[in-house]
């Protein structure tokens, strides 16, 4: 089987190494290919490779004689394109949820020596509560505009949206400590039923296709399930361990 070959032009200058060429470089290697790797180093030769190629950009990658593009142009190409910017992707909300429940696991395994005890799914909601909070508090101002769209009460009091993520972090981190549950408990149950209460209204009900703000405003998660379950297990958790407070 004859070898696969690639020529690949990338910038590497003293002060510039392109990561697109790098990434480039190592997805061809990966698909079998032996690169013919040129480097462009300096602006002049740079500017010279576009000018004569008539290209805007580099890097630049040919596959037997024939220009496959930059590096986006070549994941296409090998079947693997990069999402578009306004596409759908549950990926954030799967990573954070993964996270929460490893670290809940590692907490568990460093305070009692179980992988698994009592305390594991209260720290597991309450650690996914914080990771989400914190996704809203990267940029707040983006999450309340998204936000704005659909919760009935920061629609009344606008207010509401900019106090929301900082309301869902203090009840987490609460929550996490076993701390000052009396605080904590009321601040989850009325952010999370007045959320759950949106979201049924938005989606079942007025049947609206709205971005969900749950991961933060630049997010593309669509509004719906994933916003309603992050809701409905604060309330849930906050039943829990409010209940078990008044109990003890």
């Amino acid at each position: 089987m004859a070898e696969k070959t690639a020529v690949l032009y990338r910038m590497v200058m003293p002060d510039h190494l392109c990561p697109f060429g790098l990434k480039a470089k190592a997805l061809l290697e990966r698909n079998g290919y032996r690169v013919e790797d040129h480097h462009l180093t300096s602006r002049e030769e740079t500017d010279a490779f576009m000018a004569r190629e008539s290209m805007s950009t580099t890097p630049q990658t040919y596959v037997e004689g024939r220009r496959i593009g930059g590096y986006d142009e070549l994941r296409a190409w090998f079947g693997r394109p990069l999402p578009g910017a306004d596409d759908t992707s549950y990926r954030p909300v799967i990573a954070i949820f993964a996270v929460a429940f490893l670290v809940a696991l590692a907490v568990t395994w460093a305070a009692t020596g179980r992988l698994f005890a009592p305390r594991t799914v209260e720290w597991f909601i309450a650690m996914a509560m914080v990771l989400l909070a914190l996704q809203k508090l990267q940029d707040v101002e983006s999450f309340s505009t998204m936000f704005l769209n659909y919760d009935l009460l920061a629609r009344r009091h606008v207010g509401y949206a900019y106090v929301y993520p900082f309301a869902e972090a203090l009840a987490g981190i609460l929550m996490i400590a076993g701390a000052l549950i009396w605080i904590a408990a009321p601040v989850a149950l009325f952010i999370g039923t007045i959320g759950a209460a949106s979201v049924i209204k938005a989606v079942y009900i007025d049947r609206r296709e709205l971005k969900c703000a749950c991961v933060g405003g630049n997010g593309n998660v669509p509004l719906g399930f994933v916003s309603l379950t992050e809701n409905v297990m604060m309330s849930l958790m906050a039943v829990w361990m409010g209940g078990g407070l008044l109990l003890s």
